[in-house]
């Protein structure tokens, strides 16, 4: 963490926040909720607290700690990127592991105690990007027929300005300048990135629709590190991230200013699809001026042309379409390449869209077969457009079922 206070050089004794639990409290003492830690136990301690689904806030921890008069905390937590701000009391963020170490050491030893020092910095080479443990996962229980999320972008420790009206006073009372600067983290970080970028890209395509610069940065998008491995997401352990972390994955700026395929969508795309998602009537014409006069049938969802498929329910086949604008070069070849989730056949037909001064759009079909009757997860592949230049990429997330409603015995 990042604590700006005075140098902390002693030895202290350091004790487990679920070992000094308030009588009266009604938080979890093991993570350092708010009113959770007896006061006259806490004081003059290091206390060790442990991230809870109910307290995941390091800086929640060094307040609880603070306001019980402990001298500084440990607080073991998922690892992440996220560095907590703690100008009033020393914290220290470690990995469960540590955090297990650090309680084996204290059951062994009679009069445990620990030291802090000053936050010293390690030159390497750091892999990333990677995403953040608390970013929103897919898939979208209303319409998972819908990639969710969308795209993921920078928003884990983003230095910028920041209104001296907006600063807190410190937790014990003393005086600090405001901040100036400060390091922010969360989607209110992230959107402003995308936002941008937005921006940039309807000064250079004036003409796009809002679904054509989506399309532009979905299907440019990066999964992989600079030197070719898999993006992971943060958790308990890592893992491999997926279309459900990342959506199209990182935003790559540059590339989606020239993306070669877009997919786009008119109003009456997306009036379709509220109507097919059994909106009110009224409800729709309130937003939208028009009503309903479409069949409301599942094939509108699969159907929406969107630069992703997702298929939460595949029995035995099924087939969908999409509609690629072509914005490169006027006559442009593409080909297709597949890359299957595990257990699914894929077939696009047609396998190759020639493009020249008459044909600037052109409609594809995806079928997917189940080659394995379960009751499965879902699965993730890609399905690739190249012209030896561009590679439009559009994430393939397919489920495969026996029945609509299960019990997975």
């Amino acid at each position: 963490a990042l604590y700006t206070g005075k140098d902390v050089h002693n030895f202290y004794p350091i004790v487990y926040g679920e070992d000094i639990a308030s009588t009266d409290g009604d938080g979890d003492s093991a993570s350092c909720d708010a009113g959770s830690l007896n006061a006259t136990l806490a004081r003059g301690n290091v206390i060790l607290c442990f991230q809870s689904r109910s307290q995941m806030s390091a800086a929640t921890a060094a307040s609880t700690v603070l306001n019980v008069q402990g001298v500084g905390v440990i607080f073991a937590q998922i690892p992440t990127k996220d560095v907590t701000l703690s100008s009033d009391v020393p914290c220290v963020q470690v990995d469960f592991t540590m955090g297990t170490y650090l309680l084996n050491y204290m059951d062994t030893e009679s009069n445990p105690v620990v030291k802090f020092s000053l936050t010293k910095t390690a030159v390497g080479q750091q892999i990333s990007p990677e995403v953040a443990f608390f970013s929103s996962r897919g898939p979208s229980s209303l319409s998972p027929t819908i990639l969710k999320p969308d795209i993921a972008a920078p928003g884990v420790n983003i230095l910028a300005s920041w209104s001296p009206a907006s600063s807190s006073p410190p937790l014990d009372g003393t005086s600090s300048p405001p901040l100036k600067f400060k390091l922010e983290t969360g989607t209110s970080m992230a959107c402003p990135h995308i936002s941008g970028i937005v921006a940039l890209l309807k000064a250079i395509h004036p003409e796009w629709s809002p679904a054509a610069l989506k399309s532009a940065l979905v299907t440019t998008a990066s999964v992989k590190y600079e030197y070719g491995q898999s993006a992971v997401a943060e958790g308990a352990p890592h893992k491999q991230a997926d279309s459900f972390d990342y959506g199209g994955g990182h935003v790559d700026p540059n590339k989606a200013m020239d993306p070669g395929l877009i997919f786009d969508m008119k109003t009456t795309d997306y009036i379709r699809f509220l109507c097919s998602m059994d909106y009110n009537e009224t409800a729709i014409n309130s937003m939208t001026g028009a009503y309903c006069p479409f069949p409301k049938t599942t094939n509108v969802l699969l159907n929406l042309n969107l630069p992703s498929i997702s298929i939460p329910e595949l029995k035995k086949s099924m087939t969908v379409s999409r509609t690629v604008t072509n914005v490169g070069p006027i006559v442009s070849f593409y080909t297709a390449r597949i890359e299957a989730p595990p257990g699914i056949n894929v077939i696009v037909e047609p396998s190759i869209l020639l493009f020249n001064f008459t044909t600037k759009k052109l409609k594809f079909r995806v079928t997917f077969c189940s080659l394995l009757r379960i009751q499965g997860r879902y699965q993730f592949g890609n399905l690739f457009w190249e012209d030896g230049w561009h590679v439009v990429r559009i994430p393939l997330i397919v489920r495969s079922v026996i029945e609509d409603f299960y019990a997975e015995t």
